[in-house]
């Protein structure tokens, strides 16, 4: 058997993989990527990547479609391969990028540092090497001073559906339908499920129902927000089945028959072609062999890390395996603090407090910090405004004047943001504003210094706190239908 010998092993080149071996390439390691699937991960091919570019040129084609503004398209059409094919070349762009920085960085002769790609299973060993069974069958051992775990995530399976990537499929499988499905029932209406049902609808070539056993999607925000995200999926032709649960299905040759249970005991039976299973995703674990290394999961099958990433050892590990949000940006940050961590040059650490998210709804809505019900939860006093898009000059020139600004700050003369939520264009660019400031715990006295450009959509952010201030130049009294203030305290419950 060939035995090499790295500074570094990371198993997995997904985002928290590929994040952490180019860092580890920073300090000076010799590096080995282990990468069973493809590059890049879910975060490109099954994941964040595809499902955004399918849901850009879903939104584009929404709009081509738009007869409100004075103009009318004619003759548009739309083909699922065309589409697919597009998104494939976005997934093989990313991918060559990857595998063009790391062939650039391959170990050459006399070179101090590198990074090498090795395509293959790797598991660990009772040494705590790491064997890698490669696509052709041979069977290398790795050798190493340190190692990260980056082995990601995959689909959750549903305990009533069996996928077989045609008529049940998972995110997995969405680049293998060849056309659009006639009518989807999507099973969950967490963020990704809205995703999806957000894209099918907006080509509308589907006839889209989304299963959701809650009161309301997104049921871990506010109600107000999560009420607007169900209002305008319903407005795009989404059909949302509110307390709904899935009694059973039967498989025929054309169609699938669908039993649901409500919570008031009623019963309803619907047809559809496909049923996408989105309700959440498990780390992937199974082929790495832990037990070999006194690895044991935690009752949630995940791996328990410390606060430098650290598993036992010198084994760490970052990303969707850790358990925390899996999201891109978090798996980055922890696959970037991992190899640092090896290095012991942890300066600050891990705050995953004022991490900003988008979810790719009709219009988007971005995040980030505290909601209100966190804030309740947590008995912390605070004030909130909710500005509609319909006062800001920007929106208006768009005409998009849907969305919103919500922020939510302390209770205090001059107070700090607890939390933000952004609904419609440029909302993850107008909430990277905020994230900022909190990061840097600037009060509000001190914002008011900006002057922002007009039109543009962060003056709906200048407005909002101004009227926390008391200071805006459009009143809640004036236009309470487009603007709501009000506070909260523990005691008042």
């Amino acid at each position: 058997m060939n035995r090499l010998k790295y500074d570094v092993c990371v198993i997995g080149c997904g985002p928290a993989g590929f994040a952490a071996a180019m860092r580890s390439y920073d300090f000076g390691n010799h590096v080995c990527i282990i990468e069973g699937n493809r590059i890049g991960g879910a975060g490109v091919a099954d994941g964040a990547l595809s499902s955004k570019t399918m849901w850009e040129l879903s939104k584009d084609f929404s709009i081509a479609n738009k007869i409100d503004r004075g103009y009318r398209a004619s003759n548009i059409s739309v083909d699922y391969e065309k589409v697919r094919d597009n998104v494939f070349a976005a997934v093989r762009e990313k991918e060559y990028q990857i595998r063009s920085q790391i062939e650039t960085f391959s170990k050459k002769e006399g070179s101090d540092k590198s990074v090498t790609l090795i395509e293959g299973w790797g598991s660990f060993s009772l040494n705590k090497s790491v064997l890698v069974t490669k696509h052709d069958g041979e069977v290398v051992e790795i050798i190493a001073d340190n190692f990260i775990i980056a082995s990601g995530s995959h689909p959750r399976k549903h305990p009533l559906l069996e996928v077989d990537g045609e008529m049940i499929i998972n995110s997995n499988h969405i680049l293998k339908l060849k056309k659009f499905p006639r009518e989807i029932l999507i099973v969950g209406a967490g963020i990704v499920g809205c995703e999806f049902a957000t894209i099918f609808a907006e080509f509308g070539q589907t006839k889209v129902h989304l299963l959701d056993s809650q009161e309301r999607v997104i049921p871990f925000e506010d109600n107000d927000v999560s009420d607007y995200a169900a209002k305008m999926l319903e407005n795009i032709g989404v059909s949302i089945y509110h307390t709904a649960s899935l009694r059973s299905i039967k498989k025929h040759d054309t169609h699938i028959d669908v039993t649901l249970d409500y919570k008031d005991s009623h019963t309803e039976v619907i047809s559809v072609d496909t049923i996408l299973v989105s309700i959440g995703r498990v780390p992937s674990f199974k082929r790495l062999g832990l037990e070999n290394v006194g690895i044991e999961l935690t009752q949630n099958g995940l791996i328990c890390t410390d606060e430098e990433c650290l598993v036992n050892s010198n084994i760490y590990a970052a990303g969707d395996i850790s358990g925390h949000n899996a999201l891109v940006n978090v798996a980055e940050m922890e696959g970037r603090f991992a190899a640092k961590a090896i290095e012991s040059k942890i300066k600050f650490p891990l705050r995953y407090r004022n991490m900003s998210t988008i979810m790719f709804f009709n219009p988007e809505i971005s995040s980030v910090g505290l909601n209100e019900k966190e804030c309740q939860k947590a008995k912390i006093a605070y004030k909130v405004v909710f500005y509609k898009h319909a006062l800001v000059s920007r929106a208006i020139t768009m005409r998009e004047t849907e969305g919103f600004f919500k922020m939510i700050v302390t209770d205090e003369e001059n107070p700090k943001v607890l939390g933000m939520r952004a609904a419609g264009p440029q909302s993850a660019a107008s909430i990277m504003y905020i994230v900022t400031l909190m990061d840097h715990n600037i009060r509000l006295g001190d914002i008011m210094k900006t002057v922002h450009p007009h039109p543009s959509m962060t003056e709906g952010i200048q407005e909002c706190i101004r009227t926390l201030l008391g200071k805006s130049i459009f009143k809640p009294e004036a236009f309470p239908q487009y603007i709501s203030f009000k506070s909260w305290k523990p005691e008042e419950q």
